[in-house]
């Protein structure tokens, strides 16, 4: 059986941290890189529910997309919910490794594969690496095969995220050309979709007053979630780990569920 610098050194090589923002965590943040593993869980969060599901099913090695822990620790007490799902994984020897933002901008990360799930083509970041190729990089931006409207591509959306709803910013049956795509929470993408003329940006989430610059700009927005903008790759990922390990037990979270709903 693979040890977990093995299965590091496998997702280092999927999504180098080298893309990761500068303010991430990510890498392996808990366990014993010498240690065999056997069972392997993907998640987009460790939450109570998806910890609890480790335990239980004997997990070696949980691989988070966001973070565990993702800020500093100054003590690790069950006085926290972090304190006590850390001290539970610890207790049970379950390592844990995160790509985060490394796996939003790899090759075939998340928003290449929300890019290419939309239809676009001629697909590039947004936002260029400057320690990587210009191939890779923050968010995707690309042109769709034939012009389309917002209502038509959030049919396009849903279906691939797999979603009944998502909120809109501008008009459904606005014309759209070219779109840009920036997975979890990233408003921040808004300017640089503008500026590479771009008449949609979808995103899984932002704040009000980003909604009203879109608004302002002309720039579409379509928002399905946070959740449902990157689960749909926490479930690839495990699919990918699994036939790179083929010894190996590996399942996304079976537990975890996105604390937001349509009502």
């Amino acid at each position: 059986m693979p040890t977990i610098q093995a299965v590091c050194d496998f997702l280092e090589s999927f999504a180098p941290s080298s893309l990761a923002e500068d303010w991430d965590n990510v890498g392996l943040l808990v366990g014993d890189r010498e240690r065999t593993v056997e069972r392997i869980m993907t998640c987009l969060t460790v939450t109570p529910e998806s910890a609890a599901e480790a335990c239980t099913e004997r997990v070696d090695l949980i691989v988070t997309h966001h973070p565990l822990p993702f800020r500093p620790l100054k003590r690790l007490t069950t006085d926290s919910t972090t304190g006590r799902m850390l001290l539970d994984l610890i207790r049970d020897s379950i390592a844990i490794y995160s790509p985060h933002t490394a796996f939003d901008s790899a090759g075939a990360g998340i928003n290449q594969r929300l890019a290419e799930g939309l239809g676009l083509t001629n697909i590039t970041p947004l936002v260029p690496s400057e320690v990587e190729s210009e191939s890779l990089g923050a968010g995707r931006f690309g042109r769709l095969s034939k012009d389309s409207t917002v209502s038509e591509i959030a049919e396009t959306l849903k279906a691939f995220l797999r979603v009944d709803g998502l909120h809109c910013v501008g008009s459904s049956d606005s014309t759209i050309r070219k779109v840009a795509v920036a997975c979890g929470s990233a408003g921040q993408f808004l300017e640089p979709a503008r500026r590479n003329g771009c008449d949609l940006l979808v995103t899984g989430e932002t704040n009000f007053h980003t909604c009203l610059e879109a608004a302002a700009t002309g720039v579409a927005l379509l928002l399905p979630g946070h959740y449902a903008s990157e689960r749909f790759a926490v479930e690839h990922l495990a699919e990918i780990i699994s036939t790179e390990f083929d010894g190996a037990a590996v399942w996304p979270s079976r537990r975890e569920a996105d604390p937001l709903r349509w009502t």
